[in-house]
């Protein structure tokens, strides 16, 4: 597997798990609020069938389905910067590093985890930075039609979590550092039997 054919996996899967954890959240958000959870969903779609959307109550392929893509193609284009700045490349970059260094598995994970943290709360600020200052009012992400700043905070923070841990999934246990291997002890030569002479 070349790449960017390993590039396109690890995105899908990070942006598989965020996608699942924004969408969660939202309709949680949703239930809690307004005691409906698919109307946040469904104002998502407010890109493609305007602000009649974000009135919608109930779920429907219309508005529902399409919500729900929406969003998954917006979490998923994260998820390759994601991916493309605190993935799985960079980590393994870190750990041939680390074992240049002779640093210990546990600390090495430890960086790796840390890493794919930070890098969930940088993508997950700047999608919010984009989402509600950068672009048009009709392709904000339509969850604030139907949610308050709290609800917001809660999805993003779940967007968040969810890129760090599908960056996590796809990790592959790196080798030990050569200093940290057990070294066999060096086999002993087995003696010659010695040969019988006849007397």
């Amino acid at each position: 597997m070349n790449a960017w054919q390993q590039l396109a996996q690890n995105t899908l899967r990070t942006g598989g798990v965020a996608s699942a954890a924004t969408t969660l959240a939202a309709a949680v958000c949703g239930v809690i609020e307004e005691r409906n959870a698919v109307a946040p969903l469904n104002s998502v779609s407010h890109i493609a069938w305007g602000d009649r959307a974000a009135r919608q109550e109930s779920a429907s392929w219309k508005y529902t389905l399409t919500g729900l893509a929406l969003n998954s193609a917006a979490v998923t284009s994260w998820a390759t910067l994601h991916e493309l700045f605190f993935g799985q490349g960079s980590h393994a970059l870190d750990a041939s590093s680390n074992q240049s260094k002779r640093t210990a598995p546990v600390q090495a994970m430890t960086r790796v985890v840390a890493k794919s943290l930070l890098g969930g709360a940088v993508i997950s600020s700047l999608a919010y930075v984009t989402d509600y200052k950068l672009v048009p009012a009709w392709l904000t992400p339509g969850f604030e039609k139907r949610l308050s700043n709290r609800s917001l905070l809660g999805i993003y923070v779940s967007l968040a979590l969810g890129l760090a841990l599908g960056g996590l999934l796809g990790q592959s246990p790196q080798p030990l550092p050569p200093a940290t291997r057990a070294k066999r002890p060096a086999a002993k030569p087995r003696a010659k039997a010695a040969a019988h002479k006849p007397r």
